[in-house]
């Protein structure tokens, strides 16, 4: 009988291995730029995409703080990228909830060591463990630097233009912020 049993969770152990490897390339292979991240920041997978986008791979940043691999640019002093981004999953941790943060830039170190300009737009989920409490939270992003590089400058002294085109940025954003909660309710 613990012969027979044995062998059951040998083989049962070998499915569960299997699955597990399978979704694991799943989500390695998903198109999208997803990062997963233990709910004290320490990051546990990304998909392929991601670490591409970010110049990363995953045996270099698997196990790290979130803020350790992508630190702010230390040649941009003004920069409140990673501020922005521990108040957004802060949020996701306060309240449960999904947090879909404006377009921000958070500039990449390239294997070269050098910060290249990049911008994204980034939503954090939380995802919750049998005990209901959070225990990753899904870091999924859109680069848009390309877009936001395109887009429509003003030009010449048009301080009136630029202050109503970033209203209407942040009109749109607080709409859309809006849909969200009501989609969501």
């Amino acid at each position: 009988l613990n012969t027979e049993l044995e062998r059951r969770v040998r083989e049962r152990t070998a499915q569960l291995a299997e699955a597990n490897a399978e979704l694991q390339s799943l989500f390695e292979s998903l198109p999208g730029l997803y990062l997963v991240l233990t709910a004290d920041l320490k990051i546990v997978t990304a998909s392929d995409a991601y670490l591409k986008a970010t110049f990363t791979t995953l045996e270099g940043i698997l196990g790290r703080n979130l803020f350790d691999v992508f630190p702010d640019n230390p040649d941009d002093p003004g920069t409140r990228a990673v501020a922005n981004m521990q108040a957004s999953i802060d949020r996701v941790i306060r309240t449960g909830t999904i947090d879909t943060m404006a377009i921000a830039r958070h500039d990449m170190r390239g294997p070269d060591g050098v910060f290249a300009e990049r911008y994204w737009s980034p939503i954090n989920s939380p995802i919750f463990g049998a005990d209901r409490r959070i225990k990753y939270i899904v870091h999924r992003v859109e680069e848009v630097t390309e877009f936001v590089r395109q887009k429509p400058r003003p030009t010449g002294g048009s301080t009136e233009f630029r202050i109503r085109m970033e209203q209407m940025e942040a009109e749109v954003y607080q709409s859309s912020q809006k849909v969200r909660a009501v989609n969501q309710q």
